[in-house]
């Protein structure tokens, strides 16, 4: 996603309802979706019509024209909480936020030598197969060994990398406990070209997640604006189209139906926080073992001491939501060269599939 510099400005209002830590800002995918805001303005009641571009040069220092207008391009400038272009006129009473695809660094971000499964790498961008458990960003309680400490030790020796830099970086993000594909741009045209990519829904993102219960139809699309619980903030929703929340479509083809529980591929036609997870409880088919959802119960089956036994082994080899980005592709920012990087599914989930074929067997499902 593209950004802004980051300097120093007026900061959010303490009581913005803004993401907070990795879990309840991020999405499986983030073109767009779990934007953290870094600026806040309103304007006064006199304000005489201005480009927003005009409006925020004259409000943040050390930025210059140009950034915003990409900032804008990218979908980083928001006016009454819709992203605006950068000819956009600030009317009085506006509020104007400057969204990033990451928290604001507040303290000095510390290389970590954590290993780094790495896809792919060249000049321009690397790809990265993020382990389950691994938080992206830091901040909120975890100040340290995320994904952001451990790329900050891989380009220690890189003088033009600076993890700090919000030019540079990741440019979209997944959940603490997904696992998958990443790109990481390592150049400022690298990150704008690709958060373009993201920001317009032309990459190709593809994940593999284990459900509870048979969905029917088999294969089928998700519609649902997706915005914050208002019941629990930790939490995501699906609320009526045009009432709250953010438009969001989801893909689905079921691969295996396995006596209670099936596994299938997303396609996101969108991308909004949590929303593989929210979009499938949704239509009552929650992830396997998503503690955030309502999937770590047991919502199929008949309920006895064995089949209970059962599930908590499986909740045990797989102790997180059974979600995986298994395919990224975009065009290459500088070669416009079409790319596409696969990650197996991880161990725990290949386990955990193969433990619910074996059970089905068993019934003879």
């Amino acid at each position: 996603m593209m950004t802004v510099d980051d300097i120093e400005s007026r900061p959010a209002d303490d009581d913005l309802d803004m993401a907070v830590g990795e879990d309840a800002a991020v999405d499986e995918d983030d073109d767009g979706a779990g934007l953290y805001e870094h600026f806040r303005f309103v304007a006064d009641k006199g304000q005489e019509l201005l480009r927003v571009d005009k409006f925020l040069v004259a409000r943040l220092q050390k930025s210059s024209r140009n950034r915003v207008q990409q900032a804008a391009e990218a979908g980083c400038i928001l006016v009454n909480g819709k992203a605006v272009k950068s000819n956009y006129r600030v009317k009085p009473l506006d509020v104007v936020q400057v969204v990033m695809d990451r928290p604001r660094y507040e303290f000095e971000i510390i290389a970590e030598d954590i290993p780094l499964d790495i896809v792919y790498e060249d000049a321009d961008l690397l790809v990265v197969n993020k382990p389950a458990g691994l938080v992206v960003h830091p901040g909120h309680g975890n100040y340290h060994g995320t994904l952001v400490n451990a790329l900050a030790w891989h380009f220690k020796d890189t003088p033009d990398y600076d993890v700090s830099d919000p030019r540079l970086g990741l440019v979209h993000r997944i959940d603490k406990d997904t696992s998958g594909l990443l790109v990481v741009a390592k150049t400022p045209d690298a990150k704008t070209a690709l958060g373009r990519q993201f920001f317009e829904k032309t990459t190709k993102r593809e994940y593999v997640a284990m459900v509870w219960g048979h969905p029917d139809p088999a294969d089928g699309r998700i519609e649902g604006n997706i915005g914050r619980n208002p019941r629990d903030r930790l939490q995501m929703a699906v609320f009526p189209d045009g009432d709250q929340g953010k438009h969001a479509v989801t893909h689905y083809f079921t691969q295996q139906t396995l006596a209670y529980v099936s596994v299938v591929k997303c396609v996101l036609e969108t991308g909004r926080t949590h929303q593989i997870r929210v979009h499938m409880k949704h239509i009552g088919h929650p992830l396997f073992n998503d503690a955030r959802y309502g999937g770590d119960a047991i919502l199929r089956g008949v309920v006895s001491g064995s089949y209970r036994q059962f599930v908590e082994h499986c909740r045990q080899v797989c102790p997180r939501q059974a979600l995986h980005a298994r395919t990224l592709g975009f065009r290459h920012p500088r070669t416009g060269e079409e790319m596409f990087f696969t990650a197996p599914v991880p161990p725990d989930m290949q386990e955990l599939i193969d433990r619910w074929t074996a059970y089905a067997a068993g019934l003879n499902c």
